[in-house]
């Protein structure tokens, strides 16, 4: 038995052991949800068009559709993370996926636009408010050397629920119409939420700064590390790690930690305007240039499979050339890529730069979730990522709004592409900006414990 000047504190458990079946699973079961919610989110940019005729409107009218969700995302984000700094990560996960599940199929049962807006905004409540709790939990599980690298591979989930609707809805849509999409997107849900209320912990870092059930933090331990025995431990908090009193939201902006969080939040915005811009009206885009309806669903599959690639690889490129770094590359290179869309009549070549796309601009907000989740302590890391998540969640509200107002005004392919390029530019201008405010690492908080 260890003596007490020996103890350690359950974030150095965490930091120092290798990853435990326990932990990993916890975080795959995370990884789940983001695909649900991949799925959920992004497969109306598929179904829009059909959508369009079975209700005997325009698809150009859509704009407030994509709307309705994206803005009760923002909604939800905003409260979802200082919520859960108060109760905890897992409850708020359960709900939220339970009320994305519902509404999908609600969605589907939809015979008005009036109905399809109301009922993809309650869906959109769900699926704001499970992002930042999975990203917290799968961080405070995860050791700190591996933060980065887990979360940015984490969001795999939503690239590859976008790739899943796009290929289902090519297999279902002909053969049973919109409809049957939505009711795979909520019946799944619905399952895996039931599952979740016994299948998901608690996070043992929020129960101890919080002082949670003492009962409760030794069972996960000894999930985590069944040969330290309690007494082993000590239950106490570092001094960085402490509980923070007052207004969870007042706190992103103090001590070290108020330009880096308004910093953070640009490079949020802009690149969530790009993406859902991109999802939501690249396929009504390439149908009025005459490709076939299947080119659209087709492009939104690649560039989702691009976002799986970079998810994937985003937290080692940023632990081997630093955040800034990384960030700067991709939001420079997302700049001409975009523009160049409108240059570009060949189809095999769009969908090459597509995927790069993908891979450049779902890479990098993957690594500014993990950015966010690692900048905040434990006590209010949910609210930050809520809050980041709800800024961006802005400009994704934006994006699909903007580029409706171009098509609608007749606006060129190029036009339009030349116009999606200019939040790449405004984020490589907020970085640059933080880097030379902050110094070297300006996305990392001194006080960010873990």
């Amino acid at each position: 038995m260890a003596t007490a000047n020996q103890a350690l504190r359950i974030s150095e458990i965490i930091d120092e052991r290798p990853l435990s079946r326990f932990q990993s699973i916890t975080i795959l079961l995370c990884a789940l949800v983001l695909v649900l919610d991949g799925f959920a989110t992004q497969s109306i940019g598929f179904l829009a068009p059909s959508m369009a005729d079975s209700l005997q409107v325009s698809v150009h009218t859509f704009g407030p559709v994509f709307a309705a969700a994206l803005i009760g995302l923002t909604l939800s984000s905003l409260v979802a993370g200082p919520l859960a700094d108060r109760v905890g990560r897992k409850g708020p996960i359960v709900l939220s996926t339970l009320t994305f599940a519902t509404f999908s199929i609600a969605t589907a049962r939809a015979t008005t636009f009036d109905e399809l807006v109301a009922f993809r905004f309650l869906a959109g409540l769900g699926l704001g408010g499970a992002i930042p709790n999975v990203v917290a939990l799968t961080t405070e599980y995860a050791p700190k050397r591996l933060q980065q690298v887990l979360v940015t591979m984490l969001f795999c989930g939503m690239p590859l629920g976008a790739l899943l609707g796009g290929l289902l809805s090519s297999v279902m849509l002909p053969l049973w119409g919109w409809q049957s999409v939505f009711y795979a997107g909520g019946i799944v849900p619905l399952a895996v939420a039931l599952s979740l209320i016994k299948a998901l912990p608690e996070s043992i870092r929020f129960l101890s700064v919080r002082g949670g059930d003492r009962g409760a933090i030794e069972k996960i331990l000894s999930h985590i590390a069944p040969e330290i025995s309690p007494a082993e431990v000590d239950f106490s908090v570092s001094r960085e790690d402490e509980r923070l009193q007052g207004n969870s939201l007042m706190h992103l902006f103090a001590e070290s930690r108020g330009v880096g969080t308004a910093l953070l939040w640009v490079p949020f915005f802009m690149n969530l305007l790009m993406l859902y811009f991109i999802i939501n009206w690249l396929p009504a885009l390439l149908r009025q240039t005459h490709m076939p309806a299947s080119a659209g669903i087709l492009a939104v599959s690649v560039f989702s499979l691009g976002g799986i690639a970079g998810s994937l690889v985003q937290g080692r490129v940023m632990n081997a050339c630093g955040n800034s770094v990384a960030l700067l590359a991709e939001f420079s290179l997302s700049l001409l890529l975009i523009g160049s869309l409108g240059f570009t009549s060949s189809l095999a070549l769009m969908m090459a730069i597509t995927f790069v796309l993908g891979w450049f601009i779902q890479g990098a907000q993957a690594g500014l979730n993990a950015l966010s989740a690692t900048f905040y302590p434990t006590s209010i890391r949910s609210t930050g990522i809520g809050w980041a998540l709800g800024v961006g969640r802005l400009g994704s509200i934006v994006g699909p709004v903007l580029g409706g107002i171009m098509i609608s005004r007749e606006w060129s392919l190029r036009q339009i592409f030349f116009a999606g390029a200019i939040p790449a530019l405004l984020a490589v201008l907020a970085i640059v900006l933080s880097y030379a405010i902050r110094g070297r690492n300006p996305y990392r908080s001194k006080s960010a414990a873990v």
